[in-house]
């Protein structure tokens, strides 16, 4: 704000904010609710002074020639700052708290000035979220492509139930039949393999994610396994999990992630011995989708007590990962230590695979996977994969598209045979617009056995108001509106897990159903129809040719 009435070169107004506090002073009772629940604190109450003018009667005027005068008055009202440290993030809990209706943020009507300032004190800007989109309603390439492979001739009797199939897939390495008993005979051990559900949510941590937040994915994913029996699986993201999920039964519905800042482990193998199930899978991360090169960051606004122990590192300080496993300097490295040693942490029970930012080196990656049989799965983040603190330049100039990094993944595991071997994992931006079950479709069809996703479960089952338009974001800073990212009490209590976990059985039902329409006119109501990609066609030529489908108009 300015001082003393002094502009400077660094002033800034409310119309250069990105977003603008709408406020109708007849309406309000200042009742203080819109101050006491914005997250960055971007309003508050001020004193304002009022002048008008008093003009007297004409009566008045002519018998004692008084001329108009000023008249003060005093009142208080809601203040919009200006200092690019309280911005206005347009998450609008404002309104949602307000009984009158009498305020709402707005979005600027003008290419903002903001950006130039949010760089103070030498830091360029970080943000959670996902990248800046300014054509997000049109969609990219998964959102445009189409279905169109459809089986008119079908059996009448057995129409009625074309839909009753179990979508299932699977996660571990799938050798043919004369290498398992050269495997077994040679080491006594063949690679471990698990059927799960080919929608899997995404890596988010116990520390990126509120208390309750994570406690609710956790009870809906048991509710899918033990009451709908569906198969879905979670992945545990950089951080460990509280000892009391290591110690349960419901772990073996768990994918632990392990990456370059091994934080969280020393809890986990120090739980091994009273382990009553195996983890679903070990995911070791090498790479993210929206900040590939960099290492995760937890920054210390959300480092209280809790993540500290968990992590075994001091309270509020900021935790960032190495870009890349200090102890491994290529992939054939780390299939001989990282992923042997995982291996044999669990008695060669559990699958083991790698994790990678969505790039051009992906195939180098790949083709070295291919040559040994403890690499169970490739996982694969393309550049709109979401992530809880990163730099902006890396969220909008960095990365490769997923749908043609997957493509081409799946194309060189069919020429060299082994497309049946190794299961990709596909996850970046699934659903950004909604489309959840058609982006999953189309991964599947192009040669993902597994999607990920992660910001459309918080969108959906809690409510998430970040947007690829840059409303919100602030999920690095832990002042999440809705309590999903946040580690303080006071806005972490705003999400009822139960809740969170009614949502997040409602959306597998839907995207389970969604799926199964999309999949039963194809003619493959039995299995997942992995690289079916004459099932796909596109009004982009340039696109149909990348991806190798049809091109339609």
């Amino acid at each position: 704000m300015q001082s003393n009435g002094l502009i400077t070169p660094s002033t800034l107004s409310v119309k250069d904010l990105p977003w603008q506090i709408h406020w109708q002073k007849d309406k309000c009772t200042l009742c203080g609710r819109c101050t006491a629940v914005c997250p960055v604190h971007a309003i508050e109450l001020g004193v304002h002074r009022k002048r008008s003018i008093q003009v007297p009667a004409l009566a008045e005027l002519g018998l004692n020639k008084k001329a108009p005068s000023n008249v003060y008055e005093v009142y208080y009202g809601i203040r919009q700052k200006t200092d690019p440290a309280y911005a206005c993030v347009g998450c609008a809990t404002c309104s949602l708290v307000c009984p009158n209706d009498c305020i709402m943020p707005v979005r600027s009507d003008e290419m903002d000035k903001f950006r130039f300032h949010l760089n103070r004190g030498g830091q360029p800007r970080s943000r959670g979220g996902r990248r800046n989109v300014p054509d997000a309603i049109q969609g990219g390439v998964l959102d445009r492509i189409k279905f169109t492979r459809i089986s008119m001739l079908t059996d009448p009797a057995l129409d009625a139930g074309r839909h009753e199939f179990e979508l299932r897939t699977l996660l571990g390495r799938i050798l043919p039949p004369e290498e398992n008993l050269k495997l077994y005979n040679e080491q006594g051990w063949i690679p471990p393999v698990r059927e799960i559900y080919p929608l899997m949510i995404g890596s988010m941590s116990f520390g990126a994610l509120s208390p309750n937040m994570w406690e609710g994915l956790q009870m809906g994913v048991a509710y899918l396994n033990e009451e709908m029996g569906m198969p879905v699986r979670m992945a545990t993201g950089e951080g460990g999990c509280p000892p009391r999920l290591l110690r349960s039964r419901f772990l073996k519905y768990v994918v632990l992630q392990i990456a370059s800042g091994y934080f969280g482990w020393d809890e986990i193998i120090h739980a091994l011995p009273e382990m009553k199930e195996d983890p679903c899978a070990i995911e070791i991360k090498y790479g993210q989708g929206a900040k590939p090169g960099d290492g995760g960051l937890l920054m210390w606004y959300k480092v209280n007590k809790l993540i500290a122990a968990i992590r075994g590192v001091p309270t509020g300080v900021s935790l960032p990962s190495p870009p890349t496993h200090q102890t491994q300097y290529s992939i054939e490295e780390s299939v001989a230590k990282m992923i042997q040693s995982m291996y044999m942490a669990w008695g060669f029970r559990v699958p083991v695979y790698p994790k990678i930012s969505a790039s051009s080196t992906s195939l180098a990656v790949l083709n070295n996977l291919t040559r040994n049989p403890y690499a169970a799965a490739l996982g694969i983040d393309g550049e709109d994969g979401g992530t809880g603190a990163a730099y902006t330049v890396s969220m909008d100039h960095m990365g490769h598209p997923i749908a043609s990094n997957i493509r081409d993944c799946y194309l060189n595991l069919v020429g060299l045979g082994k497309q049946n071997e190794i299961p990709l994992i596909a996850g970046g931006g699934i659903g950004k617009n909604g489309k959840l079950a058609a982006n999953a479709a189309a991964l599947i069809m192009l040669g993902a056995s597994v999607v990920q996703t992660g910001k459309y479960i918080m969108q959906a089952a809690a409510g998430c108001v970040g947007s690829e338009a840059d409303r919100c974001n602030i999920c690095n800073i832990g002042l999440c509106p809705k309590g999903i990212t946040s580690q303080d009490p006071r806005l972490y209590r705003r999400l009822d897990p139960e809740k969170v976990a009614e949502r997040v059985v409602d959306v597998f039902l839907s995207f389970d159903m969604e799926l199964k329409k999309i999949m039963a006119p194809l003619g493959r109501s039995t299995s997942l129809p992995i690289g079916m990609s004459d099932a796909l066609a596109i009004n982009d030529k340039a696109a149909a040719d990348r991806l190798q489908i049809n091109y339609v108009v």
